[in-house]
């Protein structure tokens, strides 16, 4: 049967968008979602741990939103865009990296509906946008705000984010640690401060133990203990650091070469030379007034050797070897040296100090490790020393405590918490929808879409608790309709709560962080009508 070729619109007619387009739309959103849905059954306390098998043959245990989806390989462009998003939310909050994609998620089966009702998705996307910047403004009016001096509202909010962490039940001793390691480094005026540099807090994993051993260390902490020969001390008290970056060892040529040495006499020159040398080197440190030692490690020679280990120990100088290149800023800020790139340099200036640096022993272990205590800038630098069982403990109980210290870093940017257990998204949807009855047009529709899609938080947090959902969300409803703004779930219990009461709280922060970024990007993944390969 012959096709009739359709004329081309003249002036004053409407070009129907192409079907190609719809189809796209609808291939983006599907891919979207099924990221989400993946990550969906591990929200809240009583989510679902991911085990993950690497390509390398590593096993990652984890219910870190933002950790399962980097290893992830995803393919498709739309679900990389929800695995970007859950990134940024870990860069900008440190928390709510599941929320956000499980809010996206619903964002877009919202979108779903509204395109098949044959609204247009720029008046979706703009609808969206100002629904998001509705709910930021309704839920900065629901928040409290807080001071970083009240330690206990901090130690709360924190222990809400470890809640849903494989290290829950060690909350009770991470969540102080987070807090202490913050506010530590928050220098004189901690109300002034705007933001925090994590980078400050130095993690240290060490196997063995268990995660109750882990300790904050208001100083400096190495992995491994002292390189010492027989006769080297292992304790100093009133140490003065010296971190040199010239290695003591013999010399060596720009080029490989060989010295073939046939004479005995010679070779016991050299020897000699060699020693007179490394033992010049020594007594210049000496000189300076070090006690205690730090060798750079070295890739183009030994950084040191047996002979310069020995004349060190002899002299009554600790050593510790192998000081990694990117941890000499840290180490510098901590014991306030400067680091000596020539022997030559070595004056007391130069020299850190430290009221005392040991080997310890760890409890569960055996290992040693070194210990700088009573440092020169306390308020600079903290470490926390990680103890576990095993390296997927290890490894997750490094991610958790980084997660907590980044909800103190959120109060800190912006000192405001929020009821959580679903609570803030309930309220916010509430809001909205009465917003929503007074609205006209296009927007009123997309508002009630948009309400409806925040209820997924508390849907799903009843969902994964063993709750029956329908019944825990609309009794959630009729508590906020009834002005009680702090009415969450509590998944301990199995009803509804005043989450203030119940100190289950958070950062205002993390959950507008979390719709904004939601929103934005299924707001691009709707501005799609194509999708061009590239080869």
């Amino acid at each position: 049967m012959a096709t009739v070729a359709r004329p081309r619109p003249s002036n004053g007619e409407t070009l129907h968008e192409r079907s190609k387009g719809k189809d796209v739309r609808i291939s983006n959103i599907v891919a979207a979602k099924a990221v989400a849905d993946a990550v969906r059954t591990s929200l809240g306390p009583r989510g679902m741990d991911k085990l993950m098998q690497l390509p390398s043959g590593e096993v990652l245990i984890s219910n870190d939103g933002a950790t399962i989806l980097s290893k992830m390989n995803v393919l498709h462009p739309a679900a990389k865009m929800l695995v970007e998003c859950s990134q940024s939310q870990d860069v900008e909050a440190g928390d709510g990296t599941t929320s956000v994609v499980v809010l996206a998620g619903a964002l877009l089966d919202a979108c779903s509906g509204l395109l098949a009702k044959g609204i247009h998705p720029a008046m979706v996307a703009g609808s969206f946008h100002r629904a998001a910047e509705e709910c930021t403004r309704l839920l900065r009016s629901a928040a409290e705000p807080v001071d970083l001096a009240d330690r206990g509202r901090l130690v709360d909010a924190v222990r809400t984010c470890l809640s849903s962490k494989v290290v829950s039940q060690n909350s009770d001793l991470l969540a102080p640690i987070a807090v202490d390691s913050v506010l530590g480094i928050l220098g004189p005026d901690p109300a002034g401060a705007v933001n925090v540099d994590l980078r400050d807090i130095r993690m240290v994993e060490q196997l063995g133990g268990t995660v109750d051993d882990t300790e904050l260390v208001p100083g400096l902490v190495f992995d491994k203990g002292s390189t010492k020969t027989a006769g080297g001390p292992s304790q100093v008290a009133n140490a003065k650091v010296a971190l040199i970056q010239f290695c003591l060892s013999a010399p060596k040529t720009d080029m490989d070469n060989n010295v073939v040495v046939s004479d005995y006499a010679a070779m016991d020159r050299i020897l000699r030379d060699e020693r007179k040398y490394i033992l010049n080197l020594c007594k210049k440190i000496k000189k300076s007034g070090a006690n205690v030692v730090l060798i750079q490690k070295s890739i183009l020679r030994d950084a040191y050797n047996e002979l310069s280990l020995h004349f060190l120990a002899k002299m009554g100088m600790l050593v510790v070897t192998d000081v990694e290149r990117n941890d000499v800023e840290f180490v510098c800020r901590t014991l306030g040296c400067t680091p000596i790139p020539h022997v030559d340099s070595c004056s007391p200036d130069k020299l850190g100090t430290a009221e005392h640096v040991g080997d310890v022993v760890l409890p569960g272990s055996g290992h040693k490790v070194v210990k700088f205590t009573g440092v020169a800038n306390p308020g600079m630098t903290s470490t926390v020393l990680l103890r576990g069982s095993n390296e997927l403990v290890l490894a997750e109980a490094n991610r958790s405590v980084h997660d907590a210290q980044c909800v103190v870093r959120s109060l800190v940017k912006q000192r405001h918490l929020i009821a959580g257990g679903g609570a803030a998204e309930t309220e916010a949807s509430l809001r909205l929808r009465e917003l929503a009855l007074e609205t006209t047009g296009m927007d009123s529709h997309c508002f009630r879409a948009y309400a409806d899609a925040l209820e997924v938080i508390p849907y799903t947090l009843a969902e994964n608790a063993g709750l029956k959902p329908i019944e825990i969300v609309t009794e959630l409803r009729k508590a906020h309709a009834e002005g009680r703004k702090g009415a969450g779930i509590d998944v301990k219990k199995g009803r509804i709560s005043d989450m203030y009461e119940k100190n289950v709280i958070q950062p205002l922060l993390v959950t507008t962080s979390a719709i904004k970024l939601a929103t934005e990007t299924v707001c691009m993944i709707l501005k799609v009508d194509d999708l061009v390969v590239v080869v």
